[in-house]
């Protein structure tokens, strides 16, 4: 924390009835996870907020009668607000990897498991694995092999010590021994790096831009893309 940092108390933003439950779900689950506990003059306080959470994989026919894989909003994601919290905080200096690096080195690969965690940063946990047999960033892991026989000791491995550090995985958005699959916003097989079609026709059908926010929103997710510009 910063030497001149000052506390920050937001209040919590009116909800709905139905985000209220998920929000009330959600705190009850980490309540018994012993993640967070119960305290009443904590000179820090930030709102919560609800946003979709995205799921399983389904096959959607666009315009151009062509089938693109899309990942459906299964329900919410609860996500607090620390932009205060973090302003007052001093920087990691341990950064996150370079994504497209991490997606290079999936390419080639025959077999794919994509597993979704609970948590994030367990780059100490499988630091003698990370770019050999799979990738991890944040919360999500990529095991992968140029074979199903050991594409699949590789999973072993991984699920070993995932279970010996008492860690949980969310099943829903699991995916194992497939040959292709949408990673961060990227379609990856072992022919290469394709740019997702569902982001590509979100971006197509974008209004004309009149506004410097919609210009810069654009300009955001053309350099997701740059590689295939």
């Amino acid at each position: 924390m910063d030497d001149d940092s000052k506390p920050a108390i937001q209040h919590q933003r009116r909800v709905n009835p139905k985000i209220h439950e998920v929000i009330k779900k959600e705190v009850i689950k980490l309540l018994d996870a012993g993640l967070i506990y119960p305290i009443s003059d904590s000179p820090w306080v930030s709102p919560v907020h609800c946003v979709p959470k995205k799921g399983g994989i389904t096959v959607i026919e666009n315009e151009d009668n062509e089938l693109i894989p899309t990942r459906l909003v299964m329900g919410w994601r609860v996500c607090i607000d620390y932009r205060k919290l973090n302003d007052a905080t001093r920087k990691d200096h341990f950064p996150l990897p370079f994504m497209d690096q991490m997606l290079e080195r999936l390419v080639g690969n025959e077999y794919h498991c994509f597993l979704d965690g609970f948590s994030g940063c367990m780059m100490a946990i499988f630091h003698d694995m990370i770019e050999e047999t799979m990738e991890v960033f944040m919360d999500d892991f990529s095991v992968f092999g140029d074979s199903f026989s050991l594409c699949l000791s590789y999973l072993d491995k991984m699920l070993k010590r995932y279970e010996d550090n008492n860690l949980v995985l969310n099943w829903e958005k699991c995916h194992f021994m497939v040959k292709e699959d949408i990673v961060l916003g990227h379609k990856i097989s072992k022919s290469g790096i394709e740019a997702d079609k569902a982001k590509v026709d979100v971006i197509a059908k974008l209004p004309h831009l009149t506004f410097v926010k919609g210009i810069r929103s654009f300009l955001d997710h053309a350099g997701f893309y740059r590689r295939f510009i």
